[in-house]
């Protein structure tokens, strides 16, 4: 699957491997893995549609804090995250975040420099994450689709990576503070197609498969 896409894609820098750093992989294995692993009992189905190599963008459904983190870290590959910009103006979780591909956005506005820094993090090998509603959902499902994935996508020609997180919205709720010791499972499904154009009709067609490939995923419940 990775080569076929990186093979279709036709440009030297989709081969290009993205660099981590070393608070990167600190954060990775010595924090995210274990807690994903061992106290949330984490599990992922589908890893292998994951393409190791060239850009990447992954859309998924969001439904509390622990989802940047995890999807960041459990898809075999580097994953960059839009985060709000309130985050960046707290000193030393700006310069983990940072470390870890995080880029600041002004929620609920059209912001050029974020979508910028996404293009040139999806050049340099990097995996892009995008939320499909742009926030939390209290039932954690795809309720009301935003095109910026799609649009990302149609800019960069760029492949987008439907997955679905699993329970993580009943662990850490949108009002609560001490997550429950539930399990949390990812499921990740087929690479889709960037759109054919920019034009709003393809951009919104894209984004219902998204929407539609997440949920399905999310209808199947826990990993057996």
């Amino acid at each position: 699957m990775a080569d076929l896409i990186a093979t279709s894609n036709q440009r030297d820098l989709t081969l290009v491997k993205p660099k981590t750093g070393f608070i990167y992989l600190l954060v990775s294995w010595l924090i995210v893995f274990p807690v994903f692993r061992i106290f949330f009992r984490g599990r992922i189905h589908g890893q292998s549609n994951v393409p190791l190599k060239g850009p990447l963008v992954v859309v998924a459904n969001h439904g509390s804090h622990l989802d940047p983190p995890i999807l960041g870290h459990a898809l075999g590959r580097p994953v960059a995250f839009m985060a709000k910009q309130e985050l960046f103006r707290i000193p030393f979780l700006s310069w983990i975040i940072r470390s870890c591909g995080a880029y600041p956005v002004r929620r609920g506005s059209s912001d050029r420099e974020a979508f910028r820094i996404a293009n040139n993090k999806l050049l340099s090998g990097w995996a892009t994450g995008v939320f499909l509603d742009g926030t939390r959902q209290a039932d954690g499902r795809i309720n009301q689709p935003m095109a910026g994935a799609a649009l990302l996508a149609a800019r960069s020609g760029s492949y987008l990576l439907p997955v679905a997180i699993i329970n993580s919205h009943r662990v850490l709720k949108k009002k609560g503070f001490f997550p429950r010791l539930l399990p949390i499972h990812l499921r990740v499904g087929t690479p889709i197609p960037p759109p054919n154009s920019r034009k709003k009709v393809d951009l919104r067609e894209t984004t219902d498969k998204l929407q539609f490939a997440i949920n399905s995923m999310i209808d199947e419940g826990l990993l057996e």
